[in-house]
């Protein structure tokens, strides 16, 4: 069973940053895909980044260019660095991670979540 902790989220005026940290335990970090999903209220939660076992990347289009996901194996710590924040990026940022989960941008593919960090932006 994995267990993960997100931490860093807060409130930030309109093109500042914060770096997201998912804290893993219980399982083999490195063979796991790791990805981020938002949720804002009203919304379904959305895919934002993955990063695969292997290092690959991808993004959801609007937060390409400002959003950097990355991954501290040794660590077994996800990040998600956010610059140029938008008011739109307001949501609770949750990571997630499967071990089967590879390139996948489908939350119903990830077994493990997180509780979750509130991001505010304002305008």
């Amino acid at each position: 069973q994995v267990q993960l902790v997100e931490s860093g989220g807060g409130l930030v005026q309109a093109g500042g940053s914060l770096r997201l940290s998912c804290a893993a335990s219980g399982g083999t970090f490195s063979t796991y895909t790791m990805s981020w999903f938002r949720q804002a209220p009203g919304k379904e939660r959305e895919f934002v980044a993955y990063i695969n076992w292997n290092g690959g990347t991808y993004y959801r289009d609007s937060v390409k260019g400002r959003f950097t996901i990355s991954r501290a194996n040794a660590k077994n710590t996800m990040y998600l660095q956010m610059n140029s924040l938008k008011p739109e990026d307001t949501a609770v940022y949750y990571c997630a991670a499967d071990r089967y989960a590879y390139a996948s941008i489908d939350p119903t593919n990830f077994s493990f979540w997180g509780q979750g960090t509130q991001v505010t932006v304002s305008s």
